[in-house]
């Protein structure tokens, strides 16, 4: 009887934590590595590696940002050579809209770009009290390796899967530069730091002002194919 008992009681906290995981699984799935990839809902653990996927995948990733009602556009073809140009070039349109305009990245940029783009208008509201409407930008493509070395591996510009982000125009008017504002104490300065967090939640890479010299004056967001591991490099 006492046995029987046991085997109830282990029975009920074992479906207890059957349905408890469940649930948890469903609120966190962006936090699972084998569940499908949605554009609109919150960004979890795996995010920045399943948008970076989506380079081997372009039609899947141009769906994607269709399902997402992304106003991005597939812009044509640019091969300069076997390591440098694009098959998934984007044209980025939206709101807040890139300055100089006609921005074009990787299908993969787009995609991380919609996702952080929603986490940075509550980061603008939450530290100036506004949204952003532009972003003011350094490009994307760019034939070279990294740091401009004449030797070396190709930086993810060469395939247009990174973006600069040099600040932002708010709408209230006021420009935001992370070369002047980085250093401040104030409001400015917490939301770049915040507009720098949100962006390690769907690129596989973020590199600003703390992380070196040559990155003094922009966010290099970008979305390197690292595998499985969902390995991020945010600094």
């Amino acid at each position: 009887m006492r046995f029987a008992l046991r085997l109830l009681v282990i029975g009920s906290l074992l479906a207890v934590l059957i349905i408890e995981a469940a649930a948890w699984m469903k609120r966190h799935r962006s936090d699972l590595p084998w569940t499908e990839l949605d554009l609109t809902a919150e960004p979890g653990r795996f995010t920045p590696a399943k948008i970076a996927e989506l380079g081997s995948d372009p039609p899947r990733c141009r769906a994607l940002l269709t399902e997402a009602a992304s106003l991005s556009t597939p812009a044509p073809d640019r091969i300069v050579s076997e390591s440098c140009g694009y098959r998934d070039g984007t044209r980025i349109k939206g709101t807040p809209e890139p300055s100089p305009a006609g921005l074009v990245t990787s299908c993969p940029v787009a995609a991380a770009m919609l996702v952080w783009e929603r986490e940075l208008q509550v980061a603008a509201n939450r530290h100036l009290g506004t949204s952003v409407r532009r972003l003011l930008h350094a490009g994307s493509f760019s034939c070279r390796r990294l740091y401009g070395r004449e030797s070396g591996a190709w930086s993810e510009h060469a395939t247009a899967d990174a973006v600069d982000i040099l600040g932002f125009t708010m709408a209230d008017g006021r420009t935001v530069s992370v070369l002047r504002d980085w250093r401040d104490d104030g409001p400015t300065a917490a939301f770049l730091r915040s507009a720098r967090d949100a962006a390690c939640r769907s690129f596989s890479t973020v590199l600003s002002p703390d992380y070196n010299e040559a990155h003094r004056d922009h966010l290099h967001l970008d979305t390197a194919d690292r595998g499985a591991s969902g390995w991020r490099a945010c600094r």
